[in-house]
C-alpha cells in the first residue's frame, strides 16, 4: 500500500497550474514551513533504485540533485493555508541548514538561538 502524498497545486504568473509535493513540515522560531519538490522529478536519473523513496546510494546523483523549495505556511480561514516564498535571504540560509540537517536524520528543534 502506497502512502498518501500531500500534493499542493500552484499557479504561476502565466496562469499555468503545476504541482509540488510536500516532503516535510517543520517549525522554526514559532513559524511553520514546508519543504516541497516536484513529484515527477523524484528519482530522475536513478536507474538502480526503486524510485519510491529517496535513494540512499551516495553514488546516485539523480536523487541527490532533486530541487526543493522551502515555503512559509500562513494559516487562512478554516482548513485553508497559503504557501508563501521566504524573501529574507538570511532566514532562508538558516532554513536551508535546518532542512539539510533534517534530511541527514538529525533532530532539529524549534530553538531560534540553536547553532545551525
Amino acid at each position: 500500500m502506497q502512502d498518501e502524498r500531500d500534493i499542493v497545486v500552484f499557479t504561476d504568473d502565466e496562469g499555468n497550474d503545476f504541482e509540488l509535493e510536500v516532503m516535510d513540515y517543520f517549525f522554526y522560531n514559532g513559524q511553520e514551513y514546508a519543504v516541497l519538490s516536484d513529484p515527477e522529478a523524484a528519482g530522475e536519473g536513478c536507474e538502480e533504485c526503486a524510485h519510491d523513496e529517496a535513494c540512499e546510494d551516495e553514488a546516485c546523483e539523480g536523487c541527490a540533485d532533486q530541487e526543493v523549495y522551502i515555503m512559509k505556511i500562513v494559516p487562512m480561514d478554516d482548513d485553508m493555508e497559503e504557501f508563501v516564498p521566504v524573501e529574507d535571504e538570511s532566514l532562508m540560509e538558516k532554513l536551508i541548514a535546518i532542512v539539510e540537517r533534517r534530511f541527514d536524520g538529525e533532530e532539529v528543534g524549534d530553538d531560534p538561538d540553536e547553532e545551525i
